[in-house]
């Protein structure tokens, strides 16, 4: 009897702990490469079939103006984990997981999203791919693979290899068709069955579950009875005036230069490009099948009524906008992305057309669990605009591409400024191709001016640790 009362207090304690845990809600931390705003519920130039995707924005709010702090996928990443802009990290190009925090002294101070989660309780897993390597960063207490990252390949392109090209200059994965046979040998198939597996087990505390998945992130190969659904006869290509970059400052074309993808004029040249924006459309409505497989396991378990829902893209792509077919460029294509939230109390069929950014996803989730505030989060929370999308809403989203280069968006403009001080400006209400830049336009400095005000005032160097070797521009910054 005096020992129960000598452990009382402790048995008191851990109950209370226990209990403190299971009032928190989970999170299921959605994400997917490269999808850009062709979804269904976003209203795109080309709709894709999403049905899940929409579901989920019927479920909760989405957000139709979000965008990525960096069109490209490492320092998307690296920026959404860390809360920290490119300009305070100098992550501004691609960057490998383990080497985020070594840039410099701020980034060495930060703390990724999912240990902040696990030092305030929760548990930690993680599947496919989050930061850019996945899980190479070694944050999750359980990490379930990345399984074959860009696979499976067939042993020769089918489309597409700069390699057969003697004007093309360096390397990538584009290429599109119907490769493999089944399902069950995409990664995006095994990515979904191991967080399925996850949400079928029983946590004693609540959990930080995160879904990486790889498509529409290329190459576009997916099974053939994924490109049965869209026939070619049917495809609609987005919006190309082929004297589009006329008036974009020489600079600017510079920083978008992508030598080793193909361009629009050579996709119709060759006949391809209908080809490829059905393979990318397929690798769509396969990921958004795997994405309902899992929301299905959510709603199917005993964790529906206390989970929240993120789902985002790093960036968006452009599939023949501009002369190209990539992102790595600081136009709406590239950077305006999918960012839906779904929580267990807000009101559903909710649609905010403020300008967020997805560094606004760590702080956000932090107050929707009610955890204490990250001190370094340089976002916002978005938990006014969930619970009022019509809220007031002061802040523009910020989009770097390489030292000084930046994008500002705010709900009717977007300014482009360059390092040289070269700039495009927008009026993304008339004109949503960028077709005009007005920044030449007299009448139109004020709103240069007024989206002047937000870019920062200091600017980290490139990471030694950051590069793009590809584009001419960025192998000179780096080598300095």
């Amino acid at each position: 009897m005096r020992k129960i009362l000598t452990y009382l207090p402790f048995i008191f304690l851990f109950s209370i702990s226990l209990l403190y845990c299971q009032e928190k809600p989970n999170v299921v931390f959605i994400a997917i490469d490269d999808l850009n705003d062709y979804v269904g519920c976003m209203q795109g130039s080309i709709q894709a079939r999403t049905p899940n995707i929409d579901r989920l924005a019927e479920m909760g709010t989405l957000f139709t103006n979000a965008h990525c702090q960096a069109p490209i996928c490492g320092p998307s990443r690296a920026s959404i984990m860390t809360g920290l802009y490119p300009s305070t990290t100098g992550n501004y190009l691609q960057v490998r997981d383990k080497l985020i925090k070594s840039s410099n002294a701020k980034a060495a101070d930060a703390v990724f999203m999912p240990d902040y989660f696990e030092q305030h309780g929760y548990q930690s897993l993680g599947v496919g791919k989050i930061y850019h390597n996945g899980d190479g960063a070694k944050t999750f207490d359980q990490y379930g693979g990345k399984f074959d990252w860009f696979g499976p390949k067939p042993e020769q392109r089918l489309k597409y290899d700069p390699a057969w090209y003697d004007h093309k200059i360096g390397s990538t994965q584009t290429d599109w068709g119907a490769y493999p046979s089944e399902d069950s040998l995409m990664t995006d198939y095994k990515v979904a069955n191991w967080a399925i597996d996850q949400l079928h087990k029983r946590h004693e505390m609540p959990f930080f579950l995160a879904v990486g998945f790889l498509r529409p992130h290329v190459p576009w190969y997916v099974p053939q009875h994924w490109l049965d659904q869209f026939p070619i006869n049917e495809i609609s290509t987005p919006p190309y005036l082929s004297n589009d970059l006329d008036d974009i400052p020489p600079f600017g074309r510079a920083v978008a230069h992508t030598p080793c993808m193909p361009t629009t004029e050579e996709m119709i040249a060759s006949g391809e490009w209908k080809n490829a924006i059905q393979a990318y459309l397929a690798c769509i409505a396969f990921m958004d099948a795997q994405v309902g497989k899992v929301l299905s396991a959510l709603e199917q378990s005993k964790y529906a009524n206390n989970t929240i829902v993120v789902l985002w893209s790093d960036h968006g792509y452009h599939l023949g906008e501009k002369n190209r077919f990539a992102k790595q460029a600081l136009w709406e294509r590239n950077s305006r992305t999918v960012l839906i939230f779904k929580t267990p109390k807000a009101q559903p069929n909710q649609e905010c057309h403020a300008p967020v950014q997805l560094l606004d996803i760590y702080p956000t989730l932090l107050e929707l669990c009610d955890l204490p505030k990250y001190h370094l989060a340089e976002g916002h929370s978005l938990v006014p605009l969930i619970k009022k999308p019509n809220t007031s809403w002061p802040y523009p989203a910020l989009t770097f591409y390489g030292e000084k280069n930046i994008a500002i968006r705010d709900r009717q403009y977007r300014l482009i400024q360059y390092e040289n001080g070269s700039q495009e400006l927008y009026n993304m209400s008339l004109d949503p191709n960028e077709w005009s830049n007005l920044a030449p336009v007299s009448s139109e400095k004020g709103h240069i001016a007024r989206l002047q005000q937000f870019i920062p005032r200091t600017w980290a160097p490139l990471s030694k640790y950051s590069d793009y070797k590809i584009n001419a521009y960025f192998t000179e910054k780096s080598s300095k």
